[in-house]
Parts: C-alpha cells; structure tokens; sequence
C-alpha cells in the first residue's frame, strides 16, 4: 500500500488521523478557477483559460446557504476565493447578499485590473458603512519586493497589486496582505514587510498574523509523513487546530448542475475531499489522505483563514 493511498490506515498499518468538524467557522465560496494572470505555483492551477471550476452564481450560493442551514449547520462567515474573484459577473451581487445579512466576509483577491475595473470600484464604493465593514479583502503579494512576485506572477504584476491596495485602503476597505515565506525566516520576512509598509504609507501591521498572513510552501515533490492518530499527542496538537475543522467550501465543476461542497479549499479537484452537491454532510469527519495535510496543516501550520 502506498503513502496517503487508503482513507483510514497508513501505509505503515497505523491508524490514519482524521478531523471532525467542530462547528463551520467559514464557508469559502470559490467564483471559479478563472484568473487574469497564470501564476507560476497556482495550487488551484488557475489561469485565463482554466475553467474547471465555473463562475458560480449568486442563486446558487443562496440555495447551497440555505441548504447547509436545512441541515443544522450555519456559517458564522464567509470567505470568497477563485481564481480571481472580481472576475465573476455575479460579485457584486454575491457580495451584497452575503453582507446584507450582517455577515463577515474575507475576500481573497490580486487586486490587479479585475478589480480596478471602473464598474467594480463603483459598486464597492456603494457598498453601505455597515458593509463595508464586515468586508475585509486580503491581497496576494508574494514578496516584500517585486523580483520574487513578479517571478511568480509575471512582470508588473507587484506594482498593479499595490496600486490596488492603494485605491482599496484610500476608499476605506479593511485590506490585510498574503505573502510568503519562500522557506525563510518568518520574523525577517515580516521585517521586510514592515519596510515596505512603511514606504507605502499603508495603515497594516507587519507584525500582526492576521494583517499579514505567511503561508508555508506547498510543495508537491516533498514527501511528508503521514499524519497518523498518534500524532496529536506527539506533536501537541489537536484536530480542532486544523482548517478543515472548521471550514468547508463551495464549487461548482465546469458542466454540473450546480455547486458541491469539498473538504478543503486546497483541494478542490481531488474526488476524495468532495462531499457531494447535497448539504446534507457538511458535518462529516475529514480524512488526512493527502502530502498537503501533513506539509500544509498539520505540520506546517498553514490555514486559509485566521
């Protein structure tokens, strides 16, 4: 038997660590895998011609909402990611349904031309105060300087991020930054944040976990352990530390019918991690059958949101 291969016992015969949902903190909504730029590690592989994921819409969130609470389960937030979201025609309108009930909703985003659009920019600066403070928009911005993100995301694409950072944080918007750590050390890297902060004159922390979010390096060729039930203890951890606790995510695949919920926001394409297009087992306990949940999560401490 090999690594990661059976959904309950390791390849070593011990039994394998799942994670059972303690209560669903954040619904993550993906708008579709379709993205302006190709980034050269995207773990979702989007790109300007990857629709794997369609463009979901705003009556299929509404009745994937409405079926999850049929069911006794309710998300205390929302969080919005693609591709790039601004992108999907329907973004708007998700967003002022789920803002309008009172929700908090993080949206992840490049902050470059989709949402510089003139028609985008319009209908966030209408958004009323009350929205616009349960909206938080977390920009992807790889490195505190542009050769590392331009190398990931393409040339110019560091200073048409920050560009929209500027317009987002002069307008009001609760903006927090996502970088990464490239295998360095996390206080330098936050250091060179700071700077940069700094230089720009924009009102974020540096210093805070939740303003500046690093992410460990998602690596497909590393071969991690697997996560076994013995783990907990021996790392001192507890499955309740894990994203997939706490989270669940809508997609909706190119040619259904509508969208399904999957485990994790990591693996949207892996048929082990889909839990169906019926709500009904969002509760269900989530298996550690993947490098990711041991590399990522577990070990790495990585999570999408706070």
């Amino acid at each position: 038997m090999q690594k990661f291969e059976h959904p309950n016992i390791c390849a070593d015969g011990a039994d394998r660590a799942s994670v059972p949902l303690k209560h669903l903190e954040i619904l993550w909504i993906n708008t579709g895998t379709l993205c302006n730029i190709a980034c050269a590690n995207c773990y979702i592989e989007s790109t300007p011609i990857n629709d794997r994921l369609s463009y979901i819409t705003r009556d299929e969130v509404a009745r994937s909402i409405t079926g999850l609470a049929h069911h006794g389960v309710s998300p205390a937030s929302f969080g919005i990611t693609g591709g790039e979201p601004f992108m999907n025609p329907y973004i708007l309108e998700i967003l002022h349904d789920l803002l309008g009930k009172g929700g908090k909703v993080l949206l992840l985003s490049n902050a470059m031309k989709p949402l510089q659009r003139p028609h985008i920019m319009a209908g966030l600066k209408a958004l009323s105060d009350a929205q616009k403070e349960g909206l938080t928009i977390r920009v992807s911005l790889d490195d505190a300087t542009p050769n590392l993100h331009d190398k990931e995301r393409g040339a110019g694409s560091f200073a048409m991020s920050c560009s929209g950072i500027e317009w987002l944080l002069h307008h009001g918007f609760q903006t927090t930054i996502a970088g990464r750590l490239w295998n360095r050390d996390e206080r330098l890297v936050r250091e060179n944040y700071a700077a940069l902060f700094a230089e720009k004159n924009w009102s974020i922390d540096a210093r805070h976990r939740e303003s500046l979010m690093l992410f460990p390096e998602m690596e497909e060729e590393t071969d991690p352990p697997e996560i076994t039930t013995a783990c907990w203890g021996i790392l001192n951890k507890s499955p309740n530390d894990i994203m997939c606790s706490n989270s669940r995510m809508l997609v909706k695949r190119a040619g259904a019918k509508g969208p399904s919920l999957v485990a994790c926001t990591l693996l949207p394409y892996d048929e082990r991690f889909d839990l169906g297009e019926e709500m009904g087992k969002a509760d269900q306990a989530i298996s550690l059958q993947h490098p990711w949940c041991a590399s990522f999560c577990v070990l790495g401490g990585g999570a999408c949101s706070a």
